[in-house]
């Protein structure tokens, strides 16, 4: 089966909608971070594997932002879309929004951005489809992409480096 050269980021969208019950919440009664994390991996494999037709691992999860406290009951919506291709790699944005079904509005309450490497039936990476934007949102995640794909690889150079760094002085394993 011959693979696409490119796909547009809309084609690989995913959500992924919930309500949050009080077993998922904390004291506070907000969702434990946890689950949110657990919720994110979760739709932005599904997003990485339709973008690459193929299985997928993932690489890093860069970041994940808690800009509101998502409370007991709220619905809540992870909107995930593929906003950069590499060779076999693909960073995912997941969008994650509080729905107020009652009055009708949304509001962002966390940002996530991972990266997932596309892997052939012998477990090894194989190449992706680059990704193209189509709509204005598309394209400033489009946009922004390789400023983050350089703080990434900066920072997994500074991983790396931390862990030659522990294993000459101590004994890992």
């Amino acid at each position: 089966m011959e693979r696409p050269k490119r796909k547009s980021m809309s084609e690989a969208r995913s959500i992924k909608e919930r309500q949050v019950f009080p077993q998922e919440t904390n004291h506070l009664k907000t969702m434990f971070g946890g689950m949110l994390m657990a919720n994110i991996d979760e739709i932005s494999a599904i997003t990485a594997t339709k973008h690459s037709n193929s299985q997928v691992v993932t690489a890093s999860t860069d970041s994940v932002d808690f800009l509101k406290p998502i409370k007991t009951g709220a619905v809540v919506s992870y909107e995930a879309m593929v906003s950069y291709a590499g060779k076999s790699s693909m960073e995912v944005c997941v969008q994650i929004i509080i729905e107020d079904v009652l009055k009708n509005e949304r509001h962002l309450a966390a940002l996530s951005f991972l990266t997932f490497v596309a892997l052939g039936e012998d477990g090894k990476p194989i190449e992706v489809p680059q990704v193209y934007p189509e709509s204005q949102t598309e394209k400033w995640f489009y946009d922004t992409a390789p400023a983050r794909v350089k703080r990434r690889k900066e920072r997994r150079e500074e991983s790396k480096s931390t862990i030659e760094f522990l294993s000459s002085v101590q004994q890992l394993g």
